[in-house]
């Protein structure tokens, strides 16, 4: 976005990286802090609040790492509808506040009208949720989250392979 709104979009398009390349060069920003993010939150709720981690950092950090992937990938699909980083800002607070709402944070799911929790699907901290209880707090594994994990890298796979597509579009028109 903001290299479209300064002009060095045009440079970066004339170099010798792919719409992939430069898709991702935008994204490890967002998942390093991202996962920096979640490691602080999880040190200090075991250290400081006394929760116990009962469950495999391994599983945590999978399930952290898709999360983040779509999440980001999610972001990076809203950013191709928009022309400028205004756009952007209020397309993502147009969509942020709702998957947080209806992601089983505050309301439970199966109390939700049908046609939300359909919506809910396509959300990924409906996903993440799920991992970090069910690992923070019980130590439950692969075996048992591999659909919230297979959702998520699903979600992550097809919204980054949407925004590389939408952004070679957008380039060529």
């Amino acid at each position: 976005m903001r290299e479209r709104e300064v002009g060095t979009l045009e440079q970066i398009m004339v170099s010798p990286i792919t719409s992939l390349e430069f898709i991702l060069g935008k994204t490890v920003p967002s998942f390093v802090i991202g996962a920096g993010t979640v490691s602080l939150v999880t040190l200090l709720g075991t250290l400081w609040f006394g929760i116990p981690f009962v469950g495999s950092l391994g599983v945590m950090a999978v399930g952290t790492t898709l999360f983040l992937l779509a999440t980001i990938a999610l972001g990076l699909v809203l950013s191709t509808f928009s022309r400028t980083q205004q756009q952007a800002f209020a397309l993502n607070f147009f969509f942020v506040n709702p998957f947080f709402i209806l992601s089983g944070f505050a309301f439970p799911i199966a109390a939700m009208p049908r046609a939300l929790q359909w919506f809910t699907l396509i959300n990924p901290l409906r996903y993440f949720l799920v991992v970090i209880r069910s690992v923070f707090l019980k130590g439950v594994g692969f075996a048992v989250l591999w659909p919230e994990l297979g959702a998520m890298a699903l979600l992550a796979t097809t919204m980054m392979l949407v925004s590389v597509l939408r952004f070679r579009a957008s380039l060529e028109g």
